[in-house]
């Protein structure tokens, strides 16, 4: 039988949550892939299998449901330093290069990554493309004022831009009171190094959701099991 796609974020977090040691303080992501994860993270924290564990969340919506679940949370300011990292992605390319950032939260994502020695995603096989750019749209997080004047800029680098909006029509407004324009490249992203740089020195870009180099592990799970992928 052919795992579900809930199957298959399970089995990934079951071997992701194997990196996270006692007595270290750690990154938790955003997103459907990480809620398996923070499950099984709080069954172990209660069951005396990992203690002094400490985590920073990368959105709201985690940081609420870790507080459900009892799992002890720090801010990145008390905590600039992580023993490690886990998240979710969108696209992952055989560099363990990434798209992240279709939950809405790409900017403290990439904040609490790079404040991690070790950064591991966790994914279905699904994620595993080529090139980037192929199945995901890049979103890029924007401040509000004058977003319109963006779109010409990213229509010139090759993407289709689209402001990402919430269900009742207006701009989704991420944690950092941000909009987020989710570019498309129909024919994938040529040189990923190049668009980041681009988008960086762009004003009025506040981050994106390329994740270059960033990432050391993969946790990929799929019809014949669970493999790591390492950079």
């Amino acid at each position: 039988m052919t795992p579900t796609p809930d199957q298959l974020k399970r089995a990934a977090a079951e071997r992701a949550v194997e990196f996270v040691k006692s007595g270290t303080a750690i990154g938790l992501g955003t997103g459907s892939t990480v809620r398996p994860l923070l499950d099984l993270l709080a069954e172990r924290i209660s069951a005396g299998a990992l203690s002094g564990i400490v985590a920073v969340p990368s959105s709201g919506d985690t940081a609420r449901r870790c507080r459900a679940l009892g799992i002890p949370l720090v801010t990145l300011d008390e905590y600039p330093e992580l023993a490690l990292a886990i998240d979710g992605t969108d696209e992952v390319d055989p560099r363990l290069n990434l798209i992240k950032g279709l939950g809405g939260a790409l900017l403290r994502e990439k904040l609490v990554a790079r404040a991690a020695k070790r950064f591991i995603v966790v994914a279905d096989e699904s994620k595993l493309v080529r090139r980037l750019g192929t199945r995901a749209p890049v979103p890029v997080e924007v401040i509000p004022f004058g977003w319109t004047a963006l779109l010409p800029f990213f229509e010139s680098l090759g993407a289709e831009p689209m402001l990402r909006r919430s269900p009742d029509g207006s701009p989704h407004v991420t944690d950092n009171a941000n909009y987020i324009v989710d570019c498309r490249f129909p024919r994938g992203i040529p040189d990923p190094r190049s668009l980041e740089r681009a988008l960086a020195r762009r004003t009025g870009v506040v981050e994106d959701g390329l994740f270059l180099g960033i990432a050391k592990v993969a946790v990929i799970a799929g019809a014949r099991g669970v493999r790591l992928l390492r950079r």
